[in-house]
């Protein structure tokens, strides 16, 4: 069975960093566009960045730009998501998402094109 597990959430203060991965097994993240949702109780799933198969261009939404990064290492099927100068506005659960076509514009962000999904990692941004 397909599967993404997401790591590296936690509790971290104001203007920290934390790193998140996104490892997969039983397929290869290679030729996946990957891209990292988030969501809080109440609102809409929010889609932060991705990154393409390929060329490994990324994308970012506004409000993250600058402050995190996404990267890939296929080697070890995993993609991170850097993220620096946290805060509490970035509190949410973060999901890892696997859209099957894995090139072309990954923004806007759209949910329902992607095809595996992770059970999600909590981040919280407090002091």
């Amino acid at each position: 069975q397909v599967q993404l597990v997401e790591s590296g959430g936690g509790l971290v203060q104001p203007g920290g960093s934390l790193r998140l991965s996104c490892a997969a097994s039983r397929f290869y993240l290679d030729y996946y566009a990957i891209s990292w949702f988030r969501q809080v109780p109440g609102k809409e799933r929010e889609g932060v960045s991705g990154i393409c198969s390929g060329d490994d261009m990324a994308f970012y939404t506004d409000s993250v730009k600058g402050r995190f990064t996404i990267s890939r290492d296929d080697a070890k099927n995993t993609v991170y998501l850097q993220m620096n100068n946290l805060k509490p506005e970035d509190t949410a659960i973060y999901y890892c998402a696997a859209r099957e076509r894995g090139w072309g514009p990954l923004t806007p962000f759209i949910p329902r094109d992607y095809d595996y999904w992770g059970q999600g990692t909590q981040v919280t941004v407090s002091s």
